[in-house]
C-alpha cells in the first residue's frame, strides 16, 4: 500500500518537474512512510514524472518503485496489492525480474497482453504505466474503485495522484467550489461519478484505464469491465451455490494474506466482518483483532464481538482483541478526519472508522474488513424493501398485509415508485428533497443529479434488485463506503484489505437468482452468506443469523445536547459561520438544526434531522480548510 503522483508535461523543464513532484510526495508521506522516490523520463517532445511513497508490505527488500524493464524501458508505478501475483508469474515466464513482488508481473503482463492485462488482475490497485516503446502513458484502477486516482489538466502540465492536495501542489490549479456537486452532495451524501467538489479535479472512474498519448497530449477514458446481471447463467441448486460461495471467500481471504508483515482484522459485530476474522484465524489463530465500543447501549457492537469471540474459542485461541470507546470526545478529530478525506463525505461511520484504524496502525500495517459484502449480496434494508416492491402487485391480499407490516415503508415508497431504474436509485438515496435542496442551497436542482459516468451499463432485463445493486457497486461503494475507508486508514499508514470485494466472488453473486441474496419470507438480506457461515462453520449459528447492527454513530444522541459538543460544532450549530462562507441558507440549516431530536432515532434509522445536520457539519469544515 502505497501513494503514486506523477506528471507530463512538454513545457516544464526537468529540474522543475523534480521540484513539484517533491513537493506532492512529501504530501502523500502517511500513505507510504517507509520510503520515498522519484523519477523524469524523456518521452520525445514531453517529460514524464512519477513518483512513488512506499508502506512496506510484500518484498521489503527488492520491492522499491518505480520499476523499469531493462529490455525496453517501460516503467510502472502501482499503489495497492496484486494478491493473484503469483499464479499470473508463469504467464511471464523467462523475464528478467528486478523484485519479488506483485507489481513487477503486472508490468510484464502488460508488456505481453498490452491493455488486456488488467483482465488477469485480480486485486486493489490505482497505477500507471510509461509505455515507451510507444510513447504513451496509462493510468489504471481496479474493478471496484478500492484504490482512488485523480487527475487534472492545466495549460503547462498533466497530473495524477492518489490524493487531491498533491494534485492541487504538484499542477498548481487554483483551488475552486464545483458548484454543480452541492446538490449532488446533499441529496447521496458524497459526490458519485467521476467529479470532485473541486472545479477541474477529476477522479478515474472504477474499473476504467486512460490511454495519453505523449505525442500529441490526447487522452481517453475507457472501461475495461462491468458489472453485469443479464448473463445467461445455468441453473444452480442453494446448495451448490453455497459451496461456491465458501470456496471462493475462503480463497479471497487467503490470497489476501500475502504479506511479509502481521496481517490482523478489524471486527465491527457485524457478520462478515466476523466471517472473515474467522477465515484468516483457521490461518493464524493469533490473529490480531480490532473494534471499537459505545457507552450508548443500542449501538454498542462491543458484547457481540465478545460473545463471539467466547463461543469460537478454539479457533481465536491465542486472539488478542483489541478495543477502544468511541465517545463524544472523538467528535473532536472531525476536521483533521475531514482534511484527510479531502471530499465531503457524510457518514457517520467515519469516526469509528478513523479511530479503528488508528488503533490497528498504531500495532500493525495490514487488516482485513468486510466491506463490500453488503452492496454485493443486497444486505441493506432498502434492498428488501426493493425486492418487496417489485413483486407486491403479485401477491395475495393477505401476503401483501403481511408485508405492509414488516415493512412500513413500503407502502409510501410505492406510491412514489418510479419506473426508470436509476430514479428509483435516487429515491431510496436521498437526504435532503428537490424542496429542501433549493432552500439549502439556493440552487435547483429539480434536474438529474446522477451523472451518465456514473451509471451501470443496464440492459433492461435485470431484476430491480439486481438493478439496485448494479448502482451500488458503481457509484456507492466506490465514492462512498470504500473511499472513506481508504483515506481514514491511508492516514494511518493502515492497509486495509477488503475479501469481499474479490471480483470473482462478485461475479458469482451476480449470477446468483435474486432470492439467494435477499429473501423476503425470512426477511433477511444477505441470505446466502448467513446459511454458508453456518454450514460450513465459520460462525456459530447465533452470529451467523443475527440481525444486521449498522456501524454507525449515536449522532442524534449527541446532537441533541448542543452544549455538550467541541467549540468548533457548537460553532457552526450556533454561530455564524455558515453566513461568513456564504454557500448555505444558515437559516434553512438552523431550522434542521432545532428539530434535532434522539427520540425514536436509532442504529437502524435511515434519515433523520442529525443526519441532516452532519452533511451541513462536514460541509461547513472541508469549505473552510479548502477554502478560507
Amino acid at each position: 500500500m502505497c501513494g503514486i503522483y506523477g506528471i507530463v508535461s512538454d513545457v516544464l523543464s526537468k529540474k522543475e518537474i523534480l521540484r513539484r513532484l517533491e513537493k506532492m510526495g512529501g504530501l502523500l508521506r502517511h500513505r507510504g512512510p517507509d520510503d520515498k522516490k522519484e523519477n523524469v523520463f524523456s518521452a520525445n517532445c514531453s517529460r514524464l514524472g512519477f513518483g512513488f511513497v512506499r508502506l512496506s508490505v510484500l518484498d521489503l527488500e527488492t520491492g522499491m518503485q518505480p520499476i523499469t524493464c531493462q529490455k525496453d524501458g517501460s516503467t510502472i508505478i502501482c499503489n495497492g496489492q496484486i494478491y493473484n501475483y503469483i499464479e499470473l508469474k508463469p504467464q511471464v515466464s523467462g523475464e528478467y525480474f528486478i523484485s519479488k513482488g506483485d507489481i513487477e508481473v503486472a508490468l510484464h503482463l502488460y508488456r505481453r497482453k498490452g491493455i488486456d492485462f488488467l483482465q488477469e488482475l485480480n486485486g486493489m490497485y490505482a497505477g500507471a504505466i510509461f509505455d515507451q516503446p510507444k510513447n504513451r502513458l496509462i493510468l489504471f484502477r481496479d474493478r471496484f474503485g478500492i484504490k482512488p486516482l485523480y487527475y487534472t489538466e492545466t495549460d503547462d502540465c498533466f497530473a495524477f495522484s492518489s490524493e487531491i492536495k498533491p494534485l492541487i501542489a504538484g499542477s498548481r490549479l487554483p483551488v475552486e467550489l464545483n458548484q454543480a456537486g452541492l446538490a449532488a452532495y446533499f441529496t447521496y451524501r458524497y459526490i458519485p461519478g467521476e467529479q470532485t467538489m473541486f472545479k477541474n479535479i477529476k477522479s478515474l472512474p472504477p474499473g476504467s484505464y486512460i490511454e495519453f498519448d505523449l505525442n500529441s497530449g490526447a487522452y481517453a477514458i475507457k472501461r475495461y469491465w462491468e458489472y453485469k446481471f443479464d448473463m445467461d447463467v445455468p441453473e444452480i441448486s442453494f446448495n451448490d451455490a453455497k459451496e461456491r460461495f465458501y470456496a471462493l471467500l475462503s480463497d479471497a481471504v487467503n490470497i489476501r494474506l500475502r504479506s511479509d508483515v502481521e496481517v490482523g482484522a478489524l471486527v465491527s459485530g457485524g457478520i462478515d466482518s466476523s466471517a472473515v476474522a474467522s477465515l484468516a484465524a483457521d490461518r493464524n489463530p493469533g490473529i490480531s483483532l480490532f473494534t471499537i465500543f459505545f457507552k450508548e447501549e443500542k449501538y454498542n457492537v462491543l458484547p457481540y464481538v465478545k460473545k463471539f469471540l467466547k463461543v469460537n474459542n478454539s479457533r481465536f485461541s491465542s486472539s488478542r482483541l483489541y478495543t477502544e470507546l468511541c465517545s463524544r470526545r472523538t467528535l473532536d478529530r472531525l476536521p483533521e478526519i475531514v482534511r484527510s478525506l479531502e471530499e465531503p463525505i457524510s457518514l457517520g461511520a467515519i469516526l469509528p472508522t478513523d479511530q479503528v484504524c488508528r488503533l490497528a496502525g498504531d500495532r500493525l500495517k495490514v487488516v482485513l474488513t468486510g466491506e463490500g459484502a453488503d452492496e454485493i449480496f443486497g444486505g441493506y434494508r432498502k434492498f428488501l424493501i426493493e425486492a418487496a416492491a417489485s413483486q407486491y402487485k403479485a401477491l395475495s391480499p393477505d401476503r401483501q398485509k403481511e408485508l405492509d407490516f414488516t415493512f412500513p415503508e413500503l407502502k409510501p415508497y410505492l406510491e412514489v415508485r418510479h419506473t426508470d431504474p436509476a430514479r428509483r436509485y435516487i429515491q431510496n438515496e436521498m437526504l435532503y428533497s428537490s424542496d429542501e435542496l433549493k432552500k439549502l442551497t439556493g440552487k435547483d436542482a429539480s434536474g438529474s443529479l446522477f451523472p451518465e459516468n456514473a451509471f451501470p451499463r443496464l440492459s433492461g432485463r435485470e431484476h430491480p434488485l439486481n438493478a439496485a445493486i448494479a448502482f451500488e457497486v458503481r457509484a456507492r461503494l466506490p465514492d462512498y463506503v470504500i473511499l472513506r475507508l481508504d483515506k481514514l486508514s491511508m492516514r494511518h499508514s493502515l492497509e486495509t484489505r477488503t475479501p469481499f470485494l474479490d471480483y470473482r466472488l462478485a461475479e458469482f453473486a451476480a449470477t446468483l437468482p435474486v432470492g439467494f441474496k435477499v429473501n423476503l419470507d425470512e426477511c433477511r438480506e444477505k441470505f446466502i452468506c448467513s446459511h454458508a457461515y453456518a454450514d460450513f462453520s465459520v460462525l456459530d449459528h447465533e452470529t451467523a443469523f443475527r440481525g444486521k447492527q449498522p456501524f454507525t454513530i449515536p449522532l442524534a444522541d449527541w446532537f441533541a445536547e448542543p452544549d455538550t459538543l467541541p467549540d468548533f460544532l457548537q460553532d457552526i450549530m450556533l454561530g455564524n459561520i455558515i453566513k461568513q462562507q456564504g454557500i448555505l441558507d444558515q437559516d434553512i440549516a438552523r431550522e434542521h438544526m432545532n428539530k434535532i431530536t434522539a427520540h425514536g432515532v436509532g442504529p437502524q434509522t435511515l434519515v433523520s434531522e442529525a443526519d441532516r445536520i452532519f452533511s451541513i457539519i462536514i460541509f461547513t469544515l472541508w469549505y473552510d480548510e479548502f477554502f478560507c
